[in-house]
């Protein structure tokens, strides 16, 4: 019990460390000889190398079975999404409100778009090809440059009267505002047989007291989304996509009165009454324009 309740003083604490370090009786280091070092040492050096080939291995087993054109996984989208510009979102969603008379107060709207339909200039689309066919775009080759497939052109004027250029202010100053409508994207998507898909703007619960049914001119004609512009096959595919777009130009939306607007995208395969996901298939928004 002595023993053990001794008390070292701090030379000899560094004594027994220095012959740790170095003890030159039996010529270990550390408490090897040097000879053990390098083994232990070639020993981790061989045992990493392997693991690292392993992992490198397994890397490129993976990446064989992947299929970089086609996401494996795409079983949680049945149908696409909807989006609105200009999007002003308020606490419960799309909220948009504005005076006709006070241009500042919907001059970020229309900046908004402007900018929204930069992407659609004939600079932007000029290494897409025009499309005149109203029927599915198949490419089951790359036989565009760079192993790429081809895009169809869409043009910010096809938009017409809402596409920014005969009416820079889209509408807002005289309370018959444009709003863009856009279907997000899904690798391979059909969204019907054989018609091609069109957009449905409503009043959601019916048209406010005093009014009409809501009267809507769509831009293109008819508000349809041509089915040329289908499939869409990834963005290694068809790098220089770009979603088709309508335009919904409101004409008799009720001053000084909120109401709420749902835009629905009619097509066979495009299902807009999923109570989990509000903008499945459509785009609900509230507007309000005063005077």
């Amino acid at each position: 019990m002595a023993a053990l309740q001794e008390k070292k003083s701090c030379s000899q604490r560094m004594a027994e460390f220095q012959n740790y370090c170095w003890n030159p009786d039996t010529g270990q280091m550390l408490g090897r000889t040097p000879i053990r070092w390098v083994w232990i040492s070639l020993y981790y050096v061989a045992f990493y190398v392997v693991m690292t080939g392993l992992f490198a291995l397994c890397l490129y087993v993976l990446m064989q079975t992947i299929d970089p054109y086609t996401p494996d996984y795409q079983d949680q989208l049945k149908s696409p999404g909807v989006t609105l510009r200009p999007d002003v979102y308020g606490e419960r969603g799309l909220q948009i409100c504005y005076n006709v008379s006070d241009s500042s107060s919907w001059a970020g709207l229309t900046h908004s778009l402007h900018r929204f339909l930069a992407g659609y200039s004939p600079a932007a689309q000029q290494d897409n090809v025009h499309c005149t066919s109203e029927q599915y775009f198949f490419q089951e080759s790359f036989r565009a440059p760079n192993h790429t497939k081809f895009s169809c052109k869409f043009t910010a004027d096809m938009l017409q009267n809402c596409s920014g250029l005969p009416d820079p202010d889209f509408g807002f100053g005289e309370g018959k505002p444009c709003f863009i409508i856009k279907m997000n994207r899904i690798v391979r998507f059909l969204p019907s047989n054989d018609t091609a898909p069109r957009v449905d703007c409503t009043f959601l619960d019916g048209p406010p007291r005093g009014a009409g049914p809501l009267q809507v001119a769509y831009y293109p004609p008819n508000g349809t989304f041509s089915l040329h512009y289908f499939p869409y096959y990834g963005k290694k595919a068809q790098p220089h996509y770009s979603n088709p777009l309508v335009a919904a130009k409101l004409l008799n939306v009720p001053t000084n009165t909120e109401v709420v607007i749902v835009c629905k995208i009619l097509a066979e395969h495009v299902t807009f009454d999923n109570p989990h996901d509000p903008y499945e298939g459509k785009v609900e928004f509230k507007l309000r324009i005063q005077e």
